[in-house]
């Protein structure tokens, strides 16, 4: 089975469509999938629901999609960086679904596993467990949330193979292989394609087998927030 495409356009041909649920991985602009994102800017994909921990900045990672109206409903944890997100939040134009960091990776790792639901203490007692079930173990509330399943899931890799493998590098590690397991088809851009057989497989974070199409790219690895220290006189 070919996995390689020549470019994120043609790595997610086929596969958008309007009303769809999209997982990203990525953390702040750390491991975000910078090129598939502006692939879907591109084909004018609208009305997305998007599970990413964040949404960029404005005018970067997914702040790119939200500039162009092309998302309805955010599912995330932290949104602080956007202005464009709080301001078509705060005017009633973008739906949030807000998941505590650890609650949300699971939700897509659970939706990877096949399993459809679990409980979790984390939100007991707040808002965050309005409307779910709540249930006693040893004595103790826990709340239940199911598993994410999203119908593309969008991710960055430092490195794969042709067959998929992945390796993520540091702080990009967190919440892309989550996002990866838990998508119907999940498309990967990486920084280098190694050949067959030159990745270490204890090295490997993903296995080939949640990866289905795969692009290679250069990146920009914008800084979210670059602080320096005054060079000395």
């Amino acid at each position: 089975m070919k996995k390689v495409y020549k470019n994120a356009t043609a790595a997610l041909d086929g596969l958008l469509f309007d009303g769809m649920l999209i997982a990203a991985g990525g953390f702040g602009l750390c491991g975000i999938p910078e090129l598939l994102i502006g692939a879907i800017k591109e084909a004018g994909t609208k009305n997305l629901t998007v599970a990413s921990n964040n949404a960029g900045v404005d005018g970067f990672g997914l702040g790119i999609l939200l500039g162009t109206r092309q998302v309805k409903k955010m599912i995330s944890s932290y949104v602080g960086e956007n202005a464009e997100f709080m301001r078509q939040y705060l005017a009633g134009e973008l739906e949030i679904e807000f998941n505590p960091q650890g609650t949300l990776a699971e939700r897509m790792r659970a939706g990877g596993a096949g399993i459809p639901g679990f409980y979790t203490r984390t939100g007991v007692g707040t808002v965050i467990a309005d409307g779910k079930e709540l249930k006693e173990f040893d004595g103790k509330t826990y709340v239940l949330e199911r598993g994410l399943v999203a119908d593309v899931s969008i991710v960055k890799a430092w490195k794969a193979d042709p067959s998929g493998n992945l390796v993520f590098r540091k702080a990009a590690r967190n919440f892309n292989p989550p996002a990866a397991m838990c998508g119907k088809v999940c498309v990967a851009e990486v920084e280098e394609i190694v050949p067959l057989g030159s990745l270490d497989p204890d090295h490997i974070h993903l296995p080939g087998v949640y990866v289905h199409r795969l692009i290679q790219g250069k990146h920009e690895k914008r800084i979210e927030q670059r602080t320096t220290r005054k060079r000395a006189s």
